[in-house]
């Protein structure tokens, strides 16, 4: 290891200070150190020439890092200043003594797919992105009903009316698609959850879905004019009628360390209160 690059959550007072003590920690390891900050929508740079990343805020921090990260195979360090960190585990007081286990290869790890997301429009692709968590397809303005038209693997899976939908991965299947009703998926599961939102239909329900296949989305004419697709929160861009989204599983995972499956059902019970029974 002889370069890392930390990304400063600059919403988080704390992560300057922090900043400054793990940039210590590593030069007295002879590693390089550079900062970006990060304040909630960041432009996407490129992460070549780093041995490792070093987030600094929550789990949205982590998001932006995983995208950028992932293609160039750079494992992620997420230290969690956030509120519930399902994906940024390391805590601040333990920074050190995890940081050291890394650089030793001590510290476990997991590998997250991501999905891959193309708008097109007339045949050509408008818009790219990768997601970690999910891809969110609604109107502009809240409480309009957009109209879908919904293939998997080129057959015919529903035609949804609805405020929107979420795709979301097993690792993003805490995020907004739980809050909508969707299902907890384990993050072993290669696997795609698509959970409607505010459906006009009782018969709606989220689908559980393999990453082998294809989502295919297509915008319908429809009440709402004007549309958009955000990924992760953090790539939105505008969508109109006829337009075509495709999902799929990217080829590559991230590395994301010391975010295990024990830390992650400990996230469940003490974020989320779950506990599969009555005393949730």
């Amino acid at each position: 290891m002889k370069k890392a690059l930390i990304i400063i959550n600059v919403s988080k007072s704390e992560s300057l200070d922090l900043a400054q003590k793990i940039k210590k920690f590593l030069l007295g390891k002879s590693i390089e150190v550079d900062f970006i900050s990060f304040d909630g929508f960041c432009d996407n740079i490129s992460f070549d020439g780093y041995d490792f990343v070093v987030t600094l805020g929550g789990d949205g921090t982590v998001l932006y890092a995983a995208r950028n990260a992932v293609t160039l195979g750079i494992p992620v360090f997420p230290l969690n200043l956030g509120q519930f960190g399902f994906i940024a585990s390391v805590q601040p007081d333990e920074w050190e003594e995890s940081l050291e286990k890394f650089l030793n290869n001590q510290l476990p790890f997991e590998e997250r797919f991501l999905i891959k997301v193309d708008v097109y429009r007339d045949d050509k692709i408008v818009y790219s992105s990768l997601g970690l968590n999910d891809a969110v397809i609604s109107a502009n303005t809240a409480a309009t009903t957009i109209s879908l038209l919904v293939d998997y693997d080129n057959s015919l899976l529903c035609k949804l009316n609805a405020d929107g939908v979420i795709v979301s991965t097993s690792t993003g299947s805490t995020a907004y698609s739980v809050s909508a009703g969707g299902p907890i998926l384990d993050t072993h599961l290669d696997a795609m959850v698509m959970t409607p939102l505010n459906s006009f239909s009782l018969s709606s329900r989220p689908i559980v879905l393999s990453t082998d296949g294809l989502l295919t989305i297509k915008i319908e004419p429809g009440r709402a004019k004007e549309l958009r697709i955000s990924v992760d929160g953090q790539e939105p861009a505008k969508l109109f009628i006829g337009d075509k989204i495709t999902i799929t599983k990217y080829d590559k995972k991230v590395k994301l360390i010391s975010c295990t499956r024990e830390k992650f059902y400990n996230a469940l019970r003490s974020k989320l209160s779950w506990s599969g029974g009555p005393h949730a």
